[in-house]
Parts: structure tokens; sequence; C-alpha cells
């Protein structure tokens, strides 16, 4: 039986009670993305997010906390596999992480994103490589360090960079879509800043005069290259789900 009650918040719309659809009309619209959020939660799979980096899942959820679904690592997910990325852009690379564990979890939402720095005066260096850049095991500070003793007595005007993402999503139907953002920037003279990770204490924004790595974590996704993409992912997500949901 619906346990719906005369009176209750949504007061219209569509009910799922016990596998009883109950129709209704009027719904006002603040209740039907309250509605949909929490019918997401009872029948709609995870969202499966192809890394291991708790600091990206931090922003991740942060960024996809209102779909309503469970955000989930792969290794949270129990997929602990090694993927080869071996494609020539970020595009590539962020659709084979995705593919890879969805081949694993057909049922779920897969997301990866591919992220880098591309400094001009490098010719885009690291580039896709960003993560490998120097050795896997590298620290990113002595990472940073080695691309500012790179461009020690570069001026400003020539030390321009922008930070790449692009973020896969593949649907249990078997469907992808892929979006790409970028934030622009320079690199700086020396490390600064706490917050952020990876290459933040040397990506300087002159438009807010500070690094990513001083950015609180609410600013930081909303300008980064990662929380663009994420936004602009998590509108094909809602389109596909309310597709589903009419």
């Amino acid at each position: 039986m619906c346990d719906y009650k005369k009176g209750s918040r949504i007061k219209t719309g569509v009910f799922f009670c016990d596998r009883v659809l109950v129709f209704a009309s009027h719904i006002r619209y603040n209740d039907r993305k309250l509605f949909q959020r929490e019918r997401r939660k009872t029948v709609m799979k995870k969202i499966v997010f192809a890394t291991g980096n708790e600091n990206k899942m931090k922003e991740i959820r942060m960024i996809l906390a209102d779909l309503g679904m469970e955000i989930v690592s792969m290794r949270e997910a129990g997929v602990d596999e090694e993927i080869v990325e071996d494609g020539m852009s970020f595009e590539e690379n962020a659709e084979i992480k995705a593919r890879a564990v969805s081949r694993v979890l057909v049922n779920d939402i897969v997301l990866a994103d591919d992220s880098g720095l591309e400094i001009d005066y490098l010719d885009k260096a690291p580039g896709i490589y960003s993560a490998r850049f120097a050795g896997e095991d590298t620290s990113y500070d002595i990472k940073n360090r080695i691309l500012l003793e790179r461009l020690e007595g570069v001026p400003d005007d020539e030390r321009t960079a922008r930070f790449v993402c692009a973020v896969a999503a593949v649907f249990p139907d078997g469907t992808t879509s892929v979006v790409r953002e970028t934030i622009e920037g320079q690199i700086g003279h020396e490390i600064v800043g706490a917050n952020g990770f990876g290459y933040d204490p040397i990506f300087y924004v002159p438009e807010f005069g500070c690094t990513t790595a001083e950015m609180t974590p609410e600013q930081k996704n909303k300008l980064s290259h990662r929380g663009k993409a994420l936004q602009a992912i998590k509108i094909l997500l809602e389109e596909k789900l309310n597709e589903e949901e009419a």
C-alpha cells in the first residue's frame, strides 16, 4: 500500500510506493526536484568515479551532491584494477578509464576524468603526462620545483598555462558523453598556498591574484577546470536521468 498522506509536503506528482505509481498534477518545481532526488536514492544505481584519489572525490561529491545519488570511488565500489591510459588526449584517456570500470560495474553510471597542466613555454608539457611527469611516485612538491626551475628567468607574459579537465560518463545502456573545460592562468615564481593539491600551488590566476591552492574549496569548484567540467557533466547526467524518469 502507498504510504502517501494527505497534506504531506509533496502534494502532487509521481509517487513510487511498493511499486505502485500514483499520478497527479500541478506539482511545484521545488517539490518535483526534491521528489526526483529521493526517488533516485531508491531506484537509481550509484555513480562510480574511476579514481582512487580522495582529494578528487571530495571535490566530486561537493559538486554532484544535489543529484541525489550515492557517489563512490572505484575502490569503494570494489574495483581495484590497473588501467592503461594510452590515449592521445585528455578526452580519450577519460573515456578509456570510464569504459574500463563500466565493464565491471555494468549497472552503474561510471564517470572518469583526465586532467593536467599545459605550459605554453614548454610546448604544453606536461599535458596528458602530468600525473607521470618526473615519475608517478614523485611528490608534487618535487614536480612543482622542477617546473619552476625550468621556467627560471622566463618573464610573466611567457609563463601562460592552463589546467585542462575532460570528464567522461558511461551509462548502463552503453552510451557515452565527454566534456572538456579549462582554466587559464600562468605559472607563478614560487610555491604558494596550502589548499588544493597537485600543481595548484604554482598555478597563478591573475584575475583573482592568487594560486588555485590559495582559493577556498567553494571558489575552486566554481572556477577550476575540474569544477567546470563536473558542472557540465552534471547537466548531461540530469538530462539523461530525466529522460529515464519521463
